[in-house]
């Protein structure tokens, strides 16, 4: 199966990993595909583990595992990104991510914020356009 991030690779070589938590995603890039990745399969615990302690939408969790049902992910397009390697602290990753929702197709363009800490990164907040 192909992974869903629209990397051209195959998932077991992709997301794969950072969502069976067998690896920590190396850039601020990878863990925007891998959470994408757990957007389109539903895999919310992994997207409330990688989302900063400082934003994270605990109580938000049941309903954003409802939405993340109810929808069907298209594609992925990374557009532009700063910072964010294995050697920062700090990265953006801004992208369009299309789905379909009661039959419309629909798109999230997104700056996300990362942050690195104790060698890992987690997801800030997001500047919607």
């Amino acid at each position: 199966m192909k992974c869903p991030c629209s990397s051209g690779k195959n998932y077991g070589e992709c997301c794969q990993v950072y969502i069976d938590n067998t690896a920590q995603p190396a850039t601020a890039e990878q863990l925007m595909r891998s959470r994408y990745t757990a957007f389109s399969l539903t895999k919310v615990d992994y997207l409330m583990k990688t989302h900063h302690t400082s934003t994270r939408p605990l109580k938000d969790k049941k309903n954003i595992k409802e939405w993340m049902e109810s929808v069907q992910w298209m594609g992925l397009t990374i557009l532009n990104k700063e910072q964010g390697l294995e050697a920062d602290s700090k990265g953006m990753v801004e992208f369009k991510a299309l789905y379909m929702e009661a039959g419309q197709l629909e798109t999230i363009h997104e700056k996300s914020l990362f942050r690195k800490e104790r060698g890992m990164w987690y997801y800030v907040s997001g500047q919607h356009f």
